[in-house]
């Protein structure tokens, strides 16, 4: 076996994956705070950006109902956090948007194209709407307090939902329901006239992406001490996870998480660099990215990688 063949071998990739956890595991224990504080950022990103490419990555569908998800799960931890064991909080905030998913994806997976996506945008504006209806009219705030949780804690729990997630969107893609996914992305008629049913393949991916949205909005809740419905339902949430996904490439699972993490990165150190600006050199980043990456860095480098390969054939 040559030295490519081995950096490709299943127990090569295994033992690499496993000394990144175990890396990751070790943040706490050895890292600075401001570093685990950056961990838990990225890995916040990384579970957004992989949930939202578990869907809208083979099936086309590209969702921009992330910061409604992810609203839930806050709010959640805000109204029952006190009173209930945290993990249970979380699976909780999970649950909730797991059925909201549930409920959104069988109403308007029948649309395609823009509509879904404009859809799906207007769910984000209609839910903190109504939350913030809901608290200026019947509780007289604006806003709820946050119980408050320590950095540790958080960064366990987010890793542990983190590992989860990557484990669940590995097996789905190479089941025959990521294959079904997939077919529904390239022809969905086709997929449904083999049998495939559509509608509620759809509808279940869907929401479960929703689940792990909900669960790390729950648990992130907490860094926030005090949220309203503009904190919880952000609408930058709905885009973020759908630019990382494009940045990194959906081409393979990885890409979205190198995404994920290259675009963190850049954010924190466009905002620490450049407080006042940041804004604009990030878009010219973007943009920048969306020309010339058009399948994101994990397409460069597969171009990269068959380039070379045809190069060294057409020499030999």
């Amino acid at each position: 076996m040559n030295i490519v063949d081995f950096l490709k071998s299943k127990p090569f990739i295994i033992g690499i994956l496993v000394l990144i956890l175990a890396a990751l595991a070790a943040v706490p224990f050895y890292g600075a705070e401001y570093l685990m504080i950056l961990f838990i950022a990225f890995i916040m990103y990384i579970i957004t950006t992989v949930s939202w490419a578990m869907f809208s990555g083979p099936t086309g569908y590209i969702s921009l109902a992330s910061a409604a998800f992810i609203g839930v799960g806050v709010y959640t931890m805000a109204i029952i956090g006190d009173g209930l064991p945290l993990l249970l909080v979380v699976f909780i905030g999970g649950l909730i948007s797991f059925i909201l998913g549930l409920l959104v994806g069988a109403l308007t997976l029948r649309l395609r194209g823009v509509y879904f996506t404009i859809f799906t945008f207007g769910l984000v504006l209609l839910i903190q709407r109504l939350m913030l209806w809901f608290e200026m009219s019947v509780t007289g705030t604006r806003g709820r307090f946050v119980i408050v949780v320590d950095n540790p804690t958080i960064y366990w729990i987010l890793l542990a939902l983190l590992v989860i997630l990557l484990l669940v969107a590995f097996f789905l893609k190479r089941s025959k329901y990521g294959l079904a996914l997939v077919g529904i992305g390239e022809y969905e008629e086709a997929a449904d006239h083999i049998g495939v049913n559509v509608n509620l393949l759809k509808t279940l991916v869907f929401a479960l992406s929703a689940f792990f949205m909900g669960a790390a909005g729950a648990i992130i809740a907490t860094r926030w001490t005090y949220i309203d419905p503009y904190v919880a339902f952000a609408v930058l949430n709905s885009f973020m996870p759908v630019l990382m996904a494009i940045f990194g490439g959906m081409g393979h699972l990885y890409g979205p998480v190198v995404g994920s993490v290259i675009f963190a990165y850049l954010e924190e150190l466009l905002l620490t660099k450049f407080p006042y600006f940041y804004m604009l050199l990030f878009g010219l980043i973007l943009v920048a990215a969306i020309l010339f990456l058009p399948n994101g860095i994990v397409g460069l480098l597969d171009r990269f990688r068959t380039g070379g390969i045809k190069q060294k054939d057409a020499t030999a």
